[in-house]
């Protein structure tokens, strides 16, 4: 096999390889032999055709196969030899193949860049803190307490009024008719303008237990630009509420007291206030340990400037455009519209960002597989558990998670970033600053244009590329 280098411009490669006829012909040659063992002919006992009879017959496809293996195994071996780290699938192209010649391919690819460390602890960073006041615990306890709605029937009887709760019978019908998987009874219906859709609100308040009521709601015609509906396209059919009110029922005044913290599944109002204040230092710490971890990151791409395959780059800003195509078009509105600004502006400032990203990926991976971290399994369970919790099934999902391991997958980047960044924060200087909380929970970027992504999502692999598919597209509204 001979291999030519024809370019080497920056991180793009192309060689030239040739494989000797000989070489083709004696894997075709091997590759019949093999198949002749397993192949039944008339005339012939297993493993007895001649060689030349299996040929007639089988070398277009066994020629095939092995010019596809010859290609796989020589481009694998030539990338091994050479030590390249190509950044994504090389680009291979036969440029001569016949039957009984060389046969030649050229190979192009882009290579991942050299990065040099440095010490990073000459990096220097601010973590910002916030103290939990005692004043946003009771604020946070006053929430509480307006969510804690209990009510009891209306004595004496009177007419429903805003706030109350009716006990309700509702058979709902739909064009006409009977939708019995929307009705029910002895539901509970909030005169709630929030909760409830107001046009109902409006035609309940006054009812009284016993009363029937029909509430009709009739979706707006669509419009046209001829003002012709039907032009616009059919409208979606009415539905009718049929509603009988069982009882009416007022909510009861609230008391912030060791009964309200019982509900709550606290021992005692001290204790719920306890649990209150660490469930917002917890907070506090999230939002601490992002700040960090946007100022190491933005510390990184300011000290480490190295050319990025174009190549990732491209399809990190395609994975993010899309997404922002799909926004505008579930939106239905027009990009610039969407973004406030010309699209070939946008255009521009989040290629600029794909490039961000790629590179930051990029140097997130060489720190970590050049100070073997790595993410064990454990890991990926504790990621699960932290995303469960904000699921309305977390027990359900945390069980899926154990049955299917290869799921816990989708946590590998992030939880490999983050223990990249948490090994730097181990050695950089790092000084603490309390500030209120507006200034924790200010999004960094609200000052900015374009604002740049939170996390460099460093890739599917420890010490690998990042793979700009499984990156989250940045907002710039971060």
């Amino acid at each position: 096999m001979q291999v030519t280098e024809t370019l080497s411009e920056g991180l793009k490669r192309e060689l030239k390889v040739t494989v000797p006829a000989a070489d083709l012909e004696a894997d075709i040659e091997g590759r019949l032999d093999e198949l002749r063992r397993t192949v039944t002919m008339k005339g012939f006992r297993r493993g007895k055709v001649p060689l030349s009879i299996m040929r007639r017959h089988y070398q277009p496809r066994v020629m095939g196969e092995v010019l596809q293996q010859t290609i796989e195994t020589r481009s694998r071996e030539i990338i091994e030899e050479r030590a390249l780290r190509p950044a994504m699938q090389p680009e291979i192209e036969i440029t001569a193949f016949d039957e009984g010649k060389d046969l030649e391919f050229t190979m192009g690819m882009e290579v991942l860049p050299s990065i040099e460390l440095g010490d990073f602890a000459e990096l220097e960073v601010t973590r910002l803190k916030a103290e939990v006041s005692d004043e946003s615990v009771e604020d946070a306890l006053g929430r509480l307490a307006e969510a804690d709605k209990v009510f009891e029937p209306v004595e004496p009887p009177r007419p429903a009024a805003a706030g109350d709760q009716l006990l309700v019978d509702i058979a709902v019908e739909v064009d006409g008719k009977p939708a019995p998987e929307r009705s029910g009874t002895d539901l509970p219906l909030e005169l709630d303008t929030e909760a409830l859709m107001p046009e109902m609100t409006e035609q309940l308040v006054g009812a009284e237990a016993g009363d029937e009521r029909e509430v009709t709601l009739t979706p707006p015609e669509p419009e046209s630009e001829g003002g012709d509906a039907t032009e616009a396209g059919a409208t979606d059919p009415a539905t009718v509420f049929r509603i009988t009110v069982k009882e009416v029922r007022e909510r009861l005044p609230v008391s912030v007291d060791d009964a309200f913290a019982e509900r709550r599944g606290a021992d005692n109002l001290d204790a719920l206030r306890g649990v209150i204040r660490e469930q917002i230092q917890e907070q506090y710490e999230h939002a601490s340990q992002a700040r960090l971890k946007r100022s190491l990151l933005d510390l990184l791409d300011e000290h480490y400037r190295f050319d990025v395959p174009p190549g990732m780059v491209e399809r990190e800003f395609e994975a993010v455009w899309e997404q922002i195509e799909n926004d505008a078009k579930g939106s239905e509105v027009e990009i610039a519209e969407m973004l406030d600004q010309p699209e070939e502006e946008a255009r521009e400032e989040f290629r600029q960002i794909a490039e961000r990203r790629v590179r930051l990926g990029l140097l997130i991976a060489e720190i970590g597989g050049s100070n073997e971290i790595t993410v064990e399994q454990e890991d990926l369970l504790r990621a699960a558990m932290m995303n469960a919790r904000g699921h309305p099934e977390p027990q359900r999902l945390l069980e899926y998670y154990r049955s299917q391991p290869q799921a816990l997958e989708r946590f590998r980047p992030t939880v490999f970033e983050d223990k990249v960044i948490a090994f730097l924060s181990e050695l950089a200087t790092v000084s603490d600053e309390i500030v209120d909380v507006e200034t924790l929970l200010r999004d960094p970027d609200e000052d900015e244009t374009p604002s740049e992504p939170e996390s460099a999502e460093a890739g599917e692999q420890e010490n690998a590329a990042p793979d700009a598919d499984e990156s989250a597209a940045p907002d710039k509204s971060d």
